[in-house]
Formats: structure tokens, sequence, C-alpha cells
């Protein structure tokens, strides 16, 4: 099999600016926040787990303030501002993404964030909290960052594993993977509730994997569940994403133990435990 390529990366960059166009709760711990607007008009779609920073004002603030380049200088412009004036930054997986054409709201592109909600006040982080007050007009900024998922073409047999700050990410994986597609997946959820409805090729079996307890720690069931998993051939592919531990865990797993080669599993660490997540 060929080596999988390396990440995609889009061709242009800019700030979009977009606005809230609504907001809902579709789980106990998920809120789906709908933004769309013209600049929108200028984001790609490259399907999978596409993938952006999602710049929103701090509470107090009354305009929202980016930095003037999207080249690698961004973040360091960032850094150069006060903290009084600098935007909350957090990553993000395109949920979904409507045309114009597909619009819900109105008559520019959409697309949908779902975003992660553990507790509120001061026990949720800067974007949970926005998430669960935001309302229609809300401005808002993305810069694309392009794909992480991305398998040589003749991969079949694949093996996914995350956390919920993995869900959409998977999610779109699923929904663009081959029909002939086969393999498992291991999806750790906050608790049963929070489990979605999910396009699945007929040949891949989906683990939901709800924690028993609110306090445990975030991957622990997921990095258990793929190294006790018996696995009847050698995934192709893998893709494994959330919290640091897990995606570095199930990578050692696969790679070291079961003897997959590197290139063929991409892992991204999300988020790190005991750290702020949104």
């Amino acid at each position: 099999m060929a080596k999988r390529s390396k990440y995609v990366k889009p061709e242009h960059r800019e700030f979009l600016h977009a606005r809230v166009l609504g907001s809902k709760q579709i789980s106990p711990h998920f809120v789906r926040v709908t933004i769309g607007g013209q600049d929108l008009n200028s984001y790609t779609p490259l399907g999978f787990d596409q993938w952006f920073r999602l710049f929103l004002r701090e509470p107090g603030q009354s305009e929202l303030r980016l930095p003037t380049t999207t080249s690698k200088l961004w973040y360091a412009q960032y850094l150069a501002m006060s903290k009084a004036s600098r935007p909350v930054i957090r990553n993000y997986t395109v949920r979904s993404y409507r045309p114009a054409t597909d619009a819900r709201y109105g008559d520019t592109p959409e697309i949908d964030i779902d975003f992660v909600c553990h507790g509120s006040g001061d026990d949720a982080g800067p974007a949970s909290t926005w998430a669960q007050s935001a309302t229609p007009g809300e401005e808002v900024a993305l810069l694309d960052e392009g794909l992480i998922h991305n398998p040589a073409p003749e991969a079949r047999r694949l093996l996914l594993a995350g956390d919920e700050s993995a869900l959409p990410a998977i999610a779109g994986i699923l929904r663009s993977s081959p029909d002939d597609a086969c393999g498992e997946v291991f999806l750790e959820i906050p608790q049963s509730d929070d489990a979605q409805e999910l396009r699945v090729p007929d040949g891949m079996t989906v683990h939901w994997l709800p924690r028993a307890d609110p306090h445990d720690r975030p991957g622990t069931l997921a990095l258990e569940a793929v190294r006790s998993a018996k696995l009847a051939d050698l995934p192709d592919y893998a893709f494994v994403a959330g919290e640091q531990a897990l995606a570095a865990g199930v990578r050692r797993n696969l790679v070291n133990d079961r003897g997959m080669p590197k290139p063929e599993v991409a892992f991204t660490g999300f988020w790190r435990f005991g750290h702020a997540a949104g």
C-alpha cells in the first residue's frame, strides 16, 4: 500500500467573518451552533475532518479584533495584543457545511459547529460558555486549517477512535468513507444520551463508550477498548483524536504492539486533561 500522504492544507487562507444564525442543544453535552455569512462563499470544503481556528469576543469586548496576517506570523501578532483586546481562540471541526443553495437559515453559506459543554459558569471553558448563550447576530471569525485525515485511496480496513471532542471529525470521516470500508469505531462520550445518529458503512461497527462516572478521566475508556480489541485483520489506516494521552496511547498500541506502519496512523491531541479544552 502507498504511504499515507501528508495532511491537506488550504491553498489560500484568510480570516472569514460570520455571524451566529442559530443554536440548539442536541444532547446533554453537545450544543450545535450554526454560523453564516457572505464570507463563507470563500470557504473551500475539503471534506473529512476539516478543522479551523474559531475566534470569539471575550465578555466585555466591544469588537472582535484579529491579527492582520494569516501567515505563520498570525500567532505572534495575537500574542502581541493586550490581554484586554485578545479574542478567544479555540480549534473546532466543521460538523457540516451547506452552500447558499442548501442554507436553512437564509441565503448565505452555513457551517454547523458542535461544542462539547461540560458544566456552566466557572466550570465551563470560554468557548463552551459562549456556545451555551450564543444569540443570532453575534460575530465570529474562522481561519481554515485543512485536514488531518488523509488515508491512501485504497485503504478500506479502518480503525477510528476518539473521545467526545473527536466526534464531529469521526462523523465526517464516516460520512465520507467508501461504502465498502470495514473496521471498528471507538467513540467515548460523557453519557449514553450523547450518542448521535451517524452515517456508517455496513462493514463498520461503532462502539459507543459512555463514561460511568462524570469524574472519570476522558479518553481512558476508548484507550482501553482499543488495547483490548481483537482485530481480525490489521487496519490499513487508523485515525485517533481527542485527549492527548488517548491519541498517543492508541498510536503506541497500534504501532508498537500490533505492528502498524507509523505513516498509516493519523493521530492528534485536541486537548490535554487538566487544561482548558473549551
